[in-house]
């Protein structure tokens, strides 16, 4: 874990470095075009569903596999068999639609699947040779990282993504950390160009921002009778 902690903070202070040594390479400019605030708004959108991904995750698989003695199978594991990976690859495609130009996001996406497909692979022959056949079945029943667009039209995605006050707290340091540092560098073009009143705009997106976050927080917290039920039919099934 050490060594990967390792490698992803030196491809962030890499990404930093050259972003802030290069601005006006990467950074989107100023515009008050229609393509630019569309674009913000996903950007929102993809940060919080992948900071959601990454807390349900995280927080499912922390008080349910039994320090990894079993399979997980439930919560955001139904979904898709990486949901913390795929809360990163989220998180980072809204953060490049915010502040970053459009081949950017080409280039996040090439050393995404560099860095984890690598890092899927390798974990992926430990757990087939930990857990069998169930392994195998549940490959067969659930994508590797990006969810069907089948399967997600046809399901309550909330049921998928439960929620507790305990997880959120281990989150919320990365959460806000990852909301601030992103509506400042953004903001800031807005404020050189605008004076005051952008700065007030700007608050007031993040303000709302927040609220919708504790929102959806809120709205999945209350699905923890759909995750009662997921753990009790994985329990059976790993009997």
């Amino acid at each position: 874990m050490k060594r990967r902690l390792k490698i992803n903070g030196f491809i962030m202070f890499v990404s930093v470095l050259l972003t802030a040594t290069f601005p006006s390479i990467f950074f989107r400019h100023h515009s008050r075009g229609s393509f630019d605030e569309v674009a913000e708004i996903f950007g929102i959108v993809l940060i919080l569903l992948g900071q959601i991904f990454r807390a349900s995750a995280r927080g499912y698989k922390s008080e349910y596999s039994q320090n990894g003695q079993s399979l997980i199978q439930g919560g955001p594991y139904a979904l898709v068999r990486n949901p913390m990976y795929l809360g990163i690859l989220l998180i980072g495609l809204g953060i490049v639609l915010m502040l970053f130009k459009w081949w950017v996001a080409v280039i996040f996406l090439l050393i995404f699947a560099i860095r984890y497909l690598a890092l899927i692979f390798k974990e992926e022959k430990k757990l087939r040779a930990l857990f069998l056949k169930d392994y195998q079945d549940y490959c067969a029943k659930v994508p590797r990282i990006l969810p069907s667009l089948a399967t997600l039209a046809k399901i309550d995605i909330s049921g998928y993504l439960p929620l507790k006050l305990s997880w959120l707290k281990r989150e919320i340091g990365s959460i806000l950390a990852v909301l601030l540092i992103t509506f400042f560098i953004e903001s800031w073009e807005d404020i050189k160009a605008e004076g005051a009143g952008a700065y007030f705009k700007e608050a007031l997106a993040l303000i709302v921002t927040v609220i919708l976050f504790i929102g959806l927080f809120i709205y999945l917290g209350k699905r923890k009778g759909s995750l009662t039920r997921d753990v009790s039919n994985q329990s059976k099934a790993n009997l």
